[in-house]
């Protein structure tokens, strides 16, 4: 009887120590979407009121709580039942990775028209500013249920041959860590300005260490967020690169003589291109409204 008690104990912590190691490897792997998804969201939680950025913060990280509830048990039901297609819609999503990468690259260096947009008033009345709240919201749990899909399919994708228990401890962590990661250093960012001016207020007469500090935060956070769509656009390349390279067979020894960073960015920037072209493609030929004046 004891002996079987201890040999459960062993196997839970052999299975513990690979849950770690796993946890380890998907949590690299899926670092690129994360940065990507910390870049958007940052964004998506900036330009409200000072005193709701962290309620709405709040209420778009429990939008992001239950997309991960709604994704989780449909990727592993897939794995359980047909592991082939998380390997496919690894490589579809790689496509998408690598089209958007593409088109923010595009988007820098083609001119595009810019739709037209309603100009917004001074003053707002609060039913407004609620409805303007909550369609901000909408959008951003919309966009982060796009990438935690990209993100639980490339965790499940790196340990799609383990065994379904660790499948499912090391995929549910590298969501938690998406959630909690992501949105934790997200409200730290959209809060750096209010803390410079803080710091700002309490130093003497402009001068000194406070004021030099509460400056530069000011300063700095349109530059982070604009430095972190950057990282996030080379991200998305990387990520979409080594979905090719490491899950499409013929892609295996592709050009294998340069470093392997490169080489995804390479095959992660050519397969975007090429989705781009096929995209405004379509678009091309497809008919265009005529605006109304």
């Amino acid at each position: 009887m004891a002996s079987g008690f201890f040999a459960l104990l062993d196997d839970i912590a052999t299975i513990m120590d690979d849950v770690a190691a796993m946890t380890k490897i998907t949590t690299k792997k899926t670092a690129g979407i994360l940065g990507d998804d910390l870049a958007v969201n940052a964004e998506k939680a900036s330009g409200f009121v000072s005193s709701r950025e962290i309620p709405v913060l709040w209420a778009i990280t429990k939008g992001s709580m239950l997309n991960k509830l709604i994704i989780l048990p449909l990727a592993f039901l897939l794995s359980a039942f047909v592991p082939w297609a998380v390997i496919v819609i690894l490589v579809l999503g790689g496509l998408y990775l690598a089209y958007e990468g593409a088109e923010k690259i595009y988007e820098v260096f083609v001119p595009h028209e810019k739709e037209a947009t309603v100009a917004l008033k001074k003053d707002y009345s609060d039913e407004e500013l609620v409805d303007l709240e909550k369609t901000k919201i909408k959008s951003a749990i919309v966009t982060d249920f796009i990438l935690s899909v990209e993100i639980v399919i490339i965790a499940l994708g790196s340990v799609v041959e383990e065994p379904l228990i660790t499948q499912i401890i090391v995929v549910s962590i590298v969501a938690l860590i998406a959630t909690v990661g992501v949105y934790g250093i997200v409200a730290m960012i959209v809060r750096m300005d209010d803390l410079g001016l803080k710091l700002i207020g309490k130093s003497k007469e402009n001068k000194g260490v406070l004021f030099s500090i509460g400056t530069f935060l000011v300063w700095a956070l349109p530059k982070l967020i604009k430095s972190l769509s950057v990282i996030g656009t080379i991200a998305l390349l990387l990520v979409a690169g080594g979905i090719f390279v490491h899950n499409i067979e013929f892609m295996h020894h592709f050009l294998e003589q340069i470093p392997s960073i490169l080489r995804d960015f390479i095959v992660g920037l050519a397969a975007g291109a090429v989705c781009l072209l096929l995209v405004n493609g379509v678009k091309f030929l497809l008919p265009q409204k005529k605006s109304k004046h």
